[in-house]
Formats: structure tokens, sequence, C-alpha cells
């Protein structure tokens, strides 16, 4: 559910204080539940959950979750181990019956819900419902919540056979969390059928350091949207939690976004990669009616899913993290590691780490195997790769004694010059770029006979520019090959794709690398609004980055008119914390300017810092800016910058209803 649509329904807490009332609504008090033991969720649970899909939208109804459900055993979604068919809000009628109980819509459900559910277990699989801790749900018509009926709504939903429970935490009245959350755990248990309860607190209360005795899984965050920085941010704040999760209590980082569109295939298998090690619930958020091979292939990934549904039952623990490199290492069964190499920047990175750091005893060589590209090699202790732009490289490392039978690991990347380390990768049409293909043998053998070749798009041109191959890449060696490429004149800007194989003995091995460039175009001269102008890359909190208007909801082009403490303005950028938007200014431009802060249509909510960066330099920040604190003008000087980075960061109090706006932000160029 969406806590940013929210505005509405959290309102609604305040309504007694508003009438005059001197106390929350009454409710009972509840006895300190035991730990939970209700046998369920020994590993994350998998399933599948409309919202992000299709939110209360009238495609929402019966014949829908059938659907979802055929397609879980059709499409193979079943077979690679997806249990629960999740139903959201919406599926109830506004008001109770007059005995108090829920009523599903017979509009969207005309047979009821048991049926919906009896359909689904004679597929073989799992069926769950929602509902919220208060007294309504989140969604902004306030379907009736579970606050003060957790008893009779238990029974209900037991009796039409409900297998899975996520609790949202709308509309709360104040009651405190714990009390809350375990009234609907001992109504839950008294039904004796055994029901997974998934607690959707937000982490408001940090449930990681009490729920474990009440439910099988927490949200850690706020909901996740489409996006890479709202990704990008829920992973960070979920990471460091690994001490609170095991068998039967998961860190859930909300829902996953595969297939949704708002990223990149590389992205969504970041974001199922950074999931699966984090051991979180493995929820499709996706319309998977709609969902493409790619989307499937990353769905469905056996290897990667064995990572998350390790029996062990470890979270991934985060071994480093320097510049936007993160290496997580996760003990699985058996004695083997899984590692997952991630890279946050955005230009490629070589990122290495050793099986003595990762947690492996000491071996005169060790498997390494792939678990995307599906291929095992061997390793002396290495353990690396060339990771590209928001990429995560995620291997499955074991001390094997028959490692000497797989041909020794080699990393091949490229290295491409950029303005300042993290940068993207640019290239301009019609000029030469100069750079580098490396391949470096990490194994305890010999690669012999190795060959490199990169690849570009139709009408470059690809010249190597020293050799590229050797008879031997002993152990620690590498082959670096020089090349220069050019776009021809007239590309179109937009992102490209090169690629570089690295063939060698034994067994016919190769290595492969695709690295993404952006083709550029320098910015117009005189002075241009931003919210016009072609930015290289933009990342947003909460559904697109809008032009000209402020960020609005989760859709694109939802926006309003950008307005701050009343003044509006015709031109700007819309966002969401956290945000950045990117420019490529090639050295031509002297200076940016706007009015910043938050937009009205927050109603007084979040709290948000503007950050300006040139050539990964910041340049101006606005410091921390309230609601209701107006609108505040920023400049920055960027002479001779060939980046410029508009950010936007939450103000450290998390990032809800932050709704900022770049008010008639001009760039001025010569």
């Amino acid at each position: 559910m969406s806590v940013r649509s929210r505005l509405t329904a959290i309102g609604l807490l305040t309504l007694p204080l508003l009438l005059g009332a001197t106390a929350p609504l009454a409710h009972p008090a509840t006895v300190a539940a035991p730990a939970l033991d209700n046998g369920l969720a020994k590993t994350p649970q998998m399933g599948f959950n409309n919202w992000n899909a299709t939110h209360c939208r009238a495609e929402f109804n019966e014949s829908m979750v059938k659907g979802i459900a055929d397609l879980f055993v059709n499409k193979g979604l079943k077979a690679a181990g997806y249990q629960y068919v999740n139903l959201d809000d919406c599926w109830a009628l506004p008001q109770r019956d007059s005995a108090g109980n829920l009523v599903p819509d017979p509009v969207r459900f005309p047979n009821g819900i048991k049926a919906v559910a009896d359909y689904v277990h004679s597929k073989g699989l799992k069926f769950g419902l929602y509902s919220s801790a208060g007294s309504k749900t989140c969604d902004t018509n306030g379907f009736p919540g579970g606050l003060g009926h957790e008893k009779a709504d238990a029974k209900l939903w037991a009796s039409w056979g409900v297998d899975y429970l996520k609790y949202d935490n709308c509309n709360n009245e104040g009651v405190d969390a714990k009390q809350r959350y375990t009234a609907m755990h001992d109504a839950l248990a008294a039904t004796g059928r055994p029901i997974l309860y998934s607690l959707c607190e937000w982490g408001e209360n940090k449930p990681w350091t009490w729920a474990k005795d009440v439910g099988n899984s927490w949200r850690t965050t706020g909901d996740i949207s489409d996006n890479w920085g709202s990704m990008l941010s829920i992973f960070k704040q979920n990471v460091g939690l690994a001490p609170y999760a095991g068998p039967g209590h998961w860190n859930d980082p909300d829902m996953l976004e595969v297939g949704n569109g708002g990223m990149t295939d590389t992205e969504y298998r970041s974001h199922f990669s950074l999931w699966s090690i984090m051991a979180a619930p493995l929820l499709i958020g996706s319309d998977i009616r709609k969902a493409t091979p790619a989307t499937m292939e990353i769905l469905t990934n056996k290897e990667v899913i064995a990572v998350d549904q390790d029996r062990l039952g470890a979270q991934g623990q985060e071994i480093s993290n320097a510049s936007g490199l993160h290496v997580i290492s996760k003990p699985l069964s058996g004695g083997d590691r899984a590692v997952a190499l991630f890279n946050e920047t955005a230009a490629p990175a070589t990122i290495s780490t050793t099986a003595a750091k990762v947690g492996l005893p000491q071996a005169g060589g060790y498997t390494v195997r792939d678990l995307w590209t599906h291929t095992t090699r061997e390793t002396a202790g290495t353990i690396g790769a060339v990771v590209p732009p928001h990429g995560t490289v995620l291997l499955r490392v074991g001390n094997d004694r028959n490692w000497p039978q797989y041909p020794p690991a080699v990393r091949t990347g490229i290295e491409f010059p950029v303005a300042y380390p993290g940068a993207p990768v640019l290239a301009e049409p019609g000029k030469a770029a100069k750079l580098s293909t490396v391949a470096v043998n990490d194994g305890a053998a010999n690669a012999t006979n190795a060959r490199v070749q990169l690849t570009a798009p139709q009408g470059w041109t690809v010249q190597p520019q020293s050799a590229t191959s050797t008879p031997k890449l002993a152990p620690g060696k590498e082959l670096r090959t020089q090349w220069a490429l050019t776009p021809p004149a007239g590309t179109k800007p937009g992102t490209y794709s090169l690629a570089v194989r690295t063939s060698y003995q034994p067994q016919s091995s190769t290595s492969d690398y695709q690295l993404a460039v952006a083709v550029v175009a320098p910015q117009p001269g005189g002075t241009s609004g931003l919210g016009d102008d072609q930015w290289i890359s933009a990342d947003n909190g909460w559904g697109p980055v809008e032009r000209n208007t402020s960020n609005g909801e989760q859709g694109a082009g939802d926006g309003h008119p950008m307005k701050i403490g009343g003044v509006s303005y015709a031109k700007g950028l819309g966002v969401h914390a956290p945000s950045t938007v990117e420019y490529y200014l090639g050295g031509r431009c002297t200076s940016v300017r706007s009015t910043v802060g938050l937009d009205d249509e927050a109603n007084g909510n979040g709290s948000v810092s503007f950050e300006v960066w040139a050539d990964g330099r910041k340049v101006a920040d606005s410091g921390v800016l309230r609601a209701g604190s107006g609108g505040k003008a920023l400049t920055a000087d960027l002479t001779g910058a060939s980046l410029l980075r508009l950010v936007v960061t939450d103000g450290g109090d998390g990032n809800t209803y932050d709704h900022a706006d770049w008010a008639g932000a001009e760039l001025t160029c010569s």
C-alpha cells in the first residue's frame, strides 16, 4: 500500500482530538504473546500481491485472481517455489454488515472470498488477504480495518481458508503498535488455522526488535516504488538488520518491482539478487499476465531463489561498502557462501573480495558459480568481477575438492574514461574515445590462447590499438587492450551497449561483459529551463521525475502546478526524495539557479535537503527544509563542469511525503 497516498487516511489519527476527545479510541488490552511458533515461513515466503500492478482499479477482481493462480502453474512460478496468491486492499465493501462482519465486494468477488480461496487451493497454492491494524485500511476510500474486530475477523478469514494475512498500519488511532499487532496475533492463533502473519508496520516502531514474538515477517521500511532510487534506499535500510532475521521471522523490505517497467533489466536483476541474499520475502508485485520473457527469467531463476530459500535461514551481511561498491556474504547450508558484488554507482567498477573474507576456510582452490550466467569456474581465492553500473554479480562460492576440473575464473571488463569516479559513461557523436578492455585470471591454473573481442553498435568505429590475444594468461596476470571508439556523427542521444568477450582454453571458455554508454549532446546556449532540457538520467523515490509540474503520486504525468508556500511556478522539476537528476554540460555552462522547497501538495508534511553537484563536487546545499518553510533561492557556479547532478535527500527522517520542487530551475550556458 502507498504510504505517500495516505494523507487522508493517516489524517484520521487526529480526528478524536479535533472532535474534543481526550484519549484514543478504546481498545482491549492484550497480554504479551509467547514467541511465535506457528510452523510457517521457515524460509522467506514467496508469492504474489496485486497492489503494485492493479491498486484498486476495476480489473482487481475474482477473474483476475484466478487467472494469476493459473499463471503460477502455467508459467513455472509454482515450480520455482512461489506459493501465495495474495489480495491487497479494496476487496471488501466500505461497511461491515449488521453483525459486524466484513463483506466481500459483490461486484469484484460475486462468489465470495471463500470461492476464490478454494480455487487457489485447487491449484496446490495458498491464499492471502489484507487488512489494517486500524479503524480503516490505507486506501483513500477507507475500507474497514481490524482494530477492535480482531477475533471476529480472524475467525471469518479462517473459515474462508485464508493462509496469509498482510496487516497494514493506517488509521491506527494512536494505539500502541505492539498492542495492535499482538491482538491480531492472538486472534489468528485462536482460530487453530496456520495463517502466515505479515506485519506491514513500515518500520516505524523498529519491529525487528520485538515482532519476532508476534509475526512471521515485518516491514522494515516505507513502501517501495518502481525506480532505482527507491529500491536502493530500501536496500540500505534493510541490509543492516541481518541479526534479527531467521527461520519463521524475516525482515521484509517490501514487494518486488521486477517487471513493472521503471527500471532496467540490469537493475531488476540487482533488485532480485539483493532481496534474495537478504533472505527477504519474494512477493511478485508486477502484473505477470503481461510479463516479458526477461521478467520471467529473473523471477524464475531457481539458483538465485535457492539463495533466498536456503534452509540455514541466514540473512546476508554486508562485509564491505566503499564508494558505492558493496560486498554482501550469506552463509549457506552445506558450507558454501553466497556473495553479492553490487555496484550502486553510474560507472562500471571492479569489485573484489577473498574467500577468507566471506567466511570460507583456507583451501588450494574454490569453485565460483555465477548464478545469472549459470557458469562455474575455479579461483585461487580472489572473488571478483567487473560489475556494470547499477549491476550485481551474484555468486555461490565453495571449497569443493573437485575445483581443479573447472576452467580458471577470468573476469573481463571495460575501463572507460569518466568525468570523475562513479560518473556515468558518456560519448559524444563524432568524437573518438580511448578505452581499455581488461581480462584478469583469478584462477589457480593458466588460461591459454586468450583472445578479446570488442563489439559496438552498427556504424560505430572500433579499432584496437594494442594486442588482443596472448598464448598464456597466467594466474594473477591480465590481458589489457587499448581501443579507439567513435560513435558516428549524428548519433541520437540515448543509451547504447558495448560488449566484450574473452575466449580462452580449457573447455572453450568465455568471459563476457556488457557496458551501457550514454551518447549525449551539449545543452543549448543561453538560458534554458531544466524542466524542458534533456537529462541523462532521473531517479526518484516515488513515481517518476515530472517536468514542469509537481511530483504528484506514483503514476507518470499525475503532478500538479508547482506551488511552494502558496507561490506558483510554471516551470521546473517535480521530484520526491531520494532523487537524482543528471545533465550533461560538456564544460559549456556557467550557472544554475532555482527556488527549492516542499510542494504544497504534501499538506504540511515532509522534510528534504537540496544539493547541486558539479563533476562529483557539491557546490550548493539548501540545508534541511521542512514543511512550511517556503521557497529558498539556490544558485551554483558550474564553470568548466561536464556533469550536473541535482540531488534531493530525505532530510534524515525517512522519505514519506517528501514532494520536492526545483521550481523555476534554469541553466545558463555559453
